[in-house]
């Protein structure tokens, strides 16, 4: 079974909309890419969701069964939520007060380990060997490429149309509706 383990940081002095825009850059990283990316990440809350990935990195280290490549370990999970705000006052103009809401955060992050590939011997196949495999159904069309109608989809389309009187031919009116007029 794969190794997991988390780190929070409580009361981090930054809202959690900024810190989760932070952490959408290393969710589903390996922890090294994350890593780097934290290190030229051009925003204050950076640094501190770098120490708690690497609080989160030795955490998993430090448990049992895991297997010692750090390498191997990766970004499972990070989130922030909101922590509790400080309400304070600011002076307005004539006599009024400005509220002034310093919010905080609590970041958390969870790193697991990569499941080994374990590799399994396919069984021989009956189709000689440079053919592609075959799913069944029509073969794939190349990108853009309509569809190929059918002769009977033709027939049945065509039966089902109304025809117009040889003499009228339509037109078009200000009012966008069609007209018959005769020619």
């Amino acid at each position: 079974m794969a190794v997991q383990a988390h780190a929070t940081a409580k009361y981090i002095r930054t809202s959690a909309q900024k810190a989760g825009l932070v952490l959408d850059l290393i969710r589903g990283r390996d922890v090294n890419a994350a890593l780097a990316t934290l290190r030229f990440a051009r925003k204050g809350v950076a640094r501190d969701i770098e120490k708690v990935l690497r609080s989160a990195i030795a955490n998993a280290s430090q448990k049992d069964g895991f297997g010692g490549d750090v390498e191997n370990l990766y970004v499972n999970a990070c989130y922030a939520n909101q922590g509790p705000s400080q309400k304070r006052i600011r002076p307005a103009p004539m006599g009024r007060a400005f509220r002034v809401v310093k919010r905080t955060a609590h970041l958390t992050v969870q790193v697991a380990e990569r499941p080994s590939p374990i590799a399994v011997a396919e069984p021989a196949a009956a189709e000689p060997a440079g053919a592609a495999p075959r799913t069944g159904g029509t073969p794939k069309r190349p990108r853009g490429a309509k569809p190929k109608a059918k002769p009977a989809a033709k027939k049945k389309a065509a039966a089902k149309r109304p025809s117009r009187p040889a003499g009228k031919k339509k037109t078009a009116s200000k009012s966008g509706r069609a007209k018959t007029a005769k020619s």
